[in-house]
């Protein structure tokens, strides 16, 4: 297993991209290093990355550290951090359970 508890990558709507970048690669590095059927665990409290950027994200690194993952589980803040209607920017926080296999 490995665990990636990144702080926010994205302050702003400015360092979308960048921040984006960043947690690529940090993800492909975890792809590369776990052994065969392990998993990595992955998240984001960036609040301008949404749930399908890093999804998204989490594709392209697969695609690129020549990975086959599958998202085990998705989860987000818990109830105290209510979401609001209207406002994406509330649902900040994405974590991922992937597992991860050798074979493409």
């Amino acid at each position: 297993v490995v665990m990636l508890d990144p702080p926010a990558f994205a302050r702003s709507r400015r360092m979308l991209d960048r921040a984006l970048a960043g947690y690529k690669e940090i993800n492909l590095r975890a792809m590369k290093i776990v052994k065969d059927g392990g998993f990595v665990c992955t998240s984001s409290c960036s609040q301008h990355v949404t749930r399908e950027e890093f999804d998204q994200m989490l594709d392209d690194a697969a695609f690129d550290s020549k990975k086959t993952v599958r998202i085990v589980e998705r989860r987000w803040q818990r109830a105290d951090h209510p979401v609001l209607a209207g406002v994406p920017e509330t649902e900040y926080l994405k974590f991922r359970i992937c597992q991860v296999f050798s074979s493409r």
